[in-house]
């Protein structure tokens, strides 16, 4: 089977080969176009010097029939080329991240939290997290999506449901990553484009005119009558200046409520257009999955949602031609073109607008879940966990690793919670019980959120993670370590009193205060925990705790990591072994700096 990493590179050169061949034709057509405007300029005044009216029109007509069909095709051509840039640029990034460079998808730094229960402890956002491991999100409504799915567990019936997704989309790289290379202009992009097209759905500027409407209709007619007129009457000319004049001038006077109606859109034209592509993805997938099958529902009518995404893209585009005041000046003579683009697309919000937002959060759904489908497509070893169910906690796993550490430098490690609800784990400095708290904590939240987990296998019931770990002091809200200890264990301790089936991970407990209180604190911590009915595990230097084993038999078990030293050296192996520690470092540590600890 060939390496996925392989498919990207191939993707990459591929991409480059197609984006140089269309670069040459955008420069020819680039050409084609100048020599249209020089020889088709120089042709009409030939045709002026002859005096003769019919063959003037007509050469005009003709120049300028040619000049927008290749207006066209360099619109087509350069949208070839940019999609092609596109997809080479989210192979790129998957080839960017394993080198060890950052994601081009948002890290999640905007979701981060220091009271959330456990997002801080357990790296879900900002740099180097789980979020920026997972995102490929382009939108802001799926980043929020993505955010809310590792912030909170799922119920395990969603779990199931996302699983079965991911299944099925991670196979499928070229189809996920042609629905990301669509959407990928909107990283380039501040504004939630949701809200912002919310607000035009409810912007109450208009252009409502009954004599208007039904005058914009026989316009062309008209002025293909009076052309026609002209070109066998020679009195008729002055009469098609004329209208064509005065139908400039009504584009000109209107102007400014037009460029309103059309700044509410904020130039979405192209964007709408890879929306309506997007959601033709989704609709012409025959999905396999239920989540599949069930994610249009909500959305369905007798128009599909892409051609409705379309209908307005086109409409977008073409009132875009009034930017250029040469084929917006000769569309609004001929054909009031503003007003015509501008009725239909009222018309459009009145029909279909009250779709569109639905349709949108569908997109997100889908980004969210192509990105837990990457996820499992670049990280293969992983495997998706066994949601059981129970009325507390649990967590069984094997083989289980930090997927935020490189997979040559992780340790994987297993842990069973059998006659036990309270695991104490003890252990020197540096030895791995404070990255173990996250490796279970971490794979948890993928886990709760439908994706794999990085381990050979994994057991676990649904449950709300707490966790006490890095605890600081602030300057701001006036807070010393010892009183941000406080108010975090008080949250804990409240999360294990009100809120059924939480999971705790304590990491050595009152560091801001003396040996002394914080062995009896600690001890007085666990015992309310467990007296609470608690459930999680607690990670500590103070070997005394160990012996609330005895005080609690089938309720706190004891593990610990150990070091083995050899000719002065300290060797760690990171393993999870049952009992307690007996082995500590601070001695040999600071005999390395030059410091002898008396016995």
């Amino acid at each position: 089977m060939e390496d996925i990493f392989d498919t990207y590179g191939k993707n990459i050169a591929d991409a480059d080969g197609r984006i140089a061949s269309l670069r040459k034709s955008v420069n020819g057509n680039s050409l084609l176009r100048l020599a249209t405007i020089v020889g088709g300029g120089a042709a009409l005044f030939a045709a002026v010097q002859t005096e003769n009216v019919s063959l003037v029109i007509g050469l005009f007509l003709l120049i300028m029939v040619c000049f927008m069909m290749l207006v066209w095709r360099q619109s087509k051509l350069e949208a070839q080329k940019a999609a092609w840039e596109d997809f080479r640029e989210v192979n790129r990034n998957e080839v960017a991240m394993t080198e060890g460079r950052p994601n081009m998808y948002p890290n999640g730094a905007a979701y981060a939290d220091r009271r959330h229960p456990y997002s801080g402890d357990l790296d879900i956002f900002g740099p180097s997290s789980v979020f920026a491991l997972i995102n490929r999100c382009a939108t802001s409504t799926a980043n929020r999506l993505l955010a809310g799915w590792l912030a909170a567990p799922a119920s395990r019936e969603t779990i199931l449901l996302r699983q079965e997704a991911v299944r099925e989309l991670a196979p499928d790289a070229e189809w996920c990553q042609q629905f990301q290379a669509g959407l990928i202009f909107n990283l380039t992009r501040d504004a939630d484009f949701k809200q912002q097209f919310a607000h035009f759905l409810e912007a109450g500027d208009t252009l409502e005119s009954k004599f208007l409407r039904r005058y914009v209709k026989i316009v062309p007619w008209l002025m293909a009558f009076v052309i026609v007129l002209a070109i066998f009457w020679a009195p008729a000319i002055p009469l098609a200046v004329v209208l064509a004049l005065a139908h400039l001038l009504a584009a000109v006077a209107y102007g400014g409520k037009v460029g309103r109606i059309a700044g509410q859109l904020d130039r979405v034209g192209r964007i709408l257009g890879a929306f309506a592509k997007s959601f033709e993805k989704i609709e012409n997938r025959h999905w396999e999955s239920e989540w599949g099958q069930s994610v249009l529902q909500g959305t369905g009518g007798s128009v599909p949602v892409s051609v409705i995404f379309l209908k307005l893209a086109i409409l977008i585009d073409r009132l875009d031609y009034r930017l250029n005041m040469l084929v917006g000046g000769v569309l609004n003579m001929f054909a009031l073109w503003d007003f015509k683009q501008v009725f239909a697309v009222l018309d459009w919000r009145k029909q279909y607008g009250g779709r569109l937002l639905a349709a949108l959060d569908v997109v997100a759904e889908v980004e969210a879940v192509v990105s837990l489908a990457t996820l499992c497509r670049n990280h293969p070893q992983w495997v998706f966990p066994e949601v059981v169910e129970s009325a507390k906690p649990y967590v069984a796993a094997k083989g289980l690793s930090h997927p935020l550490i490189p997979s040559h430098a992780a340790v994987p490690n297993d842990y069973v919670m059998d006659g036990h609800r309270v695991a104490l784990i003890t252990g020197s400095n540096m030895a791995g019980k404070s990255t173990f708290l996250r490796v279970i904590g971490t794979n948890s939240v993928l886990a709760f959120c439908g994706a794999p987990v990085c381990g050979t296998s994994m057991q676990l019931s649904v449950f709300h993670a707490v966790s006490y770990m890095r605890i600081a002091d602030s300057l701001n809200e006036s807070t010393s370590t010892f009183k941000a200890e406080l108010n975090r264990i008080e949250d804990v301790l409240r999360a294990v009193r009100t809120r059924p089936r939480t999971f705790f991970l304590i990491d050595e407990m009152l560091r801001g205060t003396n040996s002394r209180d914080k062995y009896l604190g600690s001890k007085a911590i666990i015992k309310r925990l467990i007296a609470d009915g608690g459930v999680g595990m607690v990670a500590t230097h103070d070997l005394q705790l160990a012996k609330l084993a005895e005080e609690y038999p089938g309720v706190l078990a004891n593990f610990h990591f150990d070091i083995q030293v050899k000719e002065g050296e300290m060797l760690f192996d990171y393993k999870l072994k049952p009992g307690e520690c007996t082995i500590f470092n601070a001695s040999l540590l600071l005999k390395n700096i030059g410091i002898d600890v008396a016995e």
